[in-house]
């Protein structure tokens, strides 16, 4: 069965619970891409990644090679990138050069591992509160969210529904399944085993990556939410970030599937995204495919964007499918849209 319903979720989802935007992720960026030198001393920007850089130039015999050639392509992002729409699009300006990618996607771990530390939804598990602070998410969109996936179901209820969405992430975070699997557990009274087993009914995208899957999620490889981690770590998981190319690379992503589910979505639900044009291209349906009879309902958050930009967005929507179609946009936050929408968006 395909989902039904599909939750397209942006930078500014994340917001709410401290992650950074893409202008926050930029200055991040840039802040540890900024490695300077005083002589022998690192004066600035991240030794993690100074350190990952000397590994992937170390010798066979041990020695260490020029990091040099790197350093350059790090300044260049650092300097080029309050230029750029966002990372992504800056990676894939320079698509060929990888030690653009490299460095970049370098700087993406690090940052993104560090926010979700010092998010609303990290607790230590072997501290005081092992667990989430559900006061603290209050006015975030988590806790309605929550509420419109279970009303009216009981535990053995959730598989239908959870199999009748989707959700496609342009984040680097894990925060959607991080608390999906702590809150069922709370919610219900369940074990580990059988939440875990719960999230994996519904279809969950990251067409950029991810700063690596839950412990949860698979068994080896793994990394917690918000968790410390070492310089061979950092370079694993710089390997599940993806550049625009690799994300639509229908060979080693899941974009056919992505395309498939906005194909035949019966409701599209846009949360703090911010409709840029790579983004937008990577979520249209096939238009090879079966032709789309019905429209989708169309739902979106457009918090901060001007009048005429809302009339953009509209047209950036009916243009996916070719034909006008219901789009109900708020000028709200995450968390103030589902309670603006919470009868429409009810299963």
């Amino acid at each position: 069965m395909n989902p039904q319903t599909v939750f397209v979720i942006g930078a500014g989802a994340s917001k709410e619970v401290n992650l950074p935007t893409g202008y926050e992720l930029k200055q991040s960026i840039s802040s540890l891409l900024d490695i300077t030198f005083d002589y022998t001393q690192q004066k600035s920007g991240d030794p993690q990644i100074v350190s990952a850089l000397r590994a992937i130039v170390k010798k066979p015999d041990g020695q260490r090679g020029d990091i040099k050639p790197y350093l350059h392509e790090a300044w260049h992002i650092r300097d080029a990138l309050p230029l750029a729409i966002s990372i992504d699009n800056f990676i894939d300006s320079q698509r060929g050069n990888e030690k653009i990618s490299v460095c970049g996607k370098l700087a993406i771990v690090k940052s993104i591992l560090v926010a979700e530390r010092s998010s609303n939804l990290f607790f230590d598990k072997f501290g005081r509160n092992p667990g989430l602070n559900y006061t603290v998410l209050g006015k975030t969109w988590y806790l309605p969210f929550f509420q419109l996936l279970t009303e009216n179901c009981e535990v053995n209820d959730l598989e239908e529904r959870f199999k009748s969405i989707s959700l496609i992430i342009f984040n680097y975070d894990r925060c959607i399944e991080h608390f999906l699997y702590n809150a069922l557990q709370n919610y219900y009274r369940i074990s580990e085993n059988e939440a875990a087993e719960l999230i994996k009914l519904i279809r969950i995208y990251h067409p950029y990556g991810s700063v690596g899957s839950l412990p949860w999620n698979i068994s080896n490889g793994a990394v917690d939410f918000g968790a410390e981690f070492n310089v061979d770590q950092l370079l694993k998981l710089t390997q599940q970030i993806k550049t625009f190319t690799e994300g639509t690379d229908p060979e080693s992503s899941d974009i056919m599937d992505i395309k498939e589910h906005t194909h035949t979505a019966k409701k599209i639900v846009f949360l703090g995204f911010a409709f840029h044009k790579l983004n937008m291209e990577l979520i249209a349906p096939n238009k090879s495919g079966k032709k789309k009879t019905i429209t989708p309902r169309c739902f979106a958050t457009t918090f901060g964007i001007s009048e005429s930009d809302k009339e953009v967005i509209e047209e950036q929507i009916n243009q996916l499918y070719g034909a006008p179609t219901d789009v109900r946009m708020a000028n709200l936050e995450c968390g103030k849209f589902f309670t603006e929408f919470r009868r429409s968006l009810a299963f």
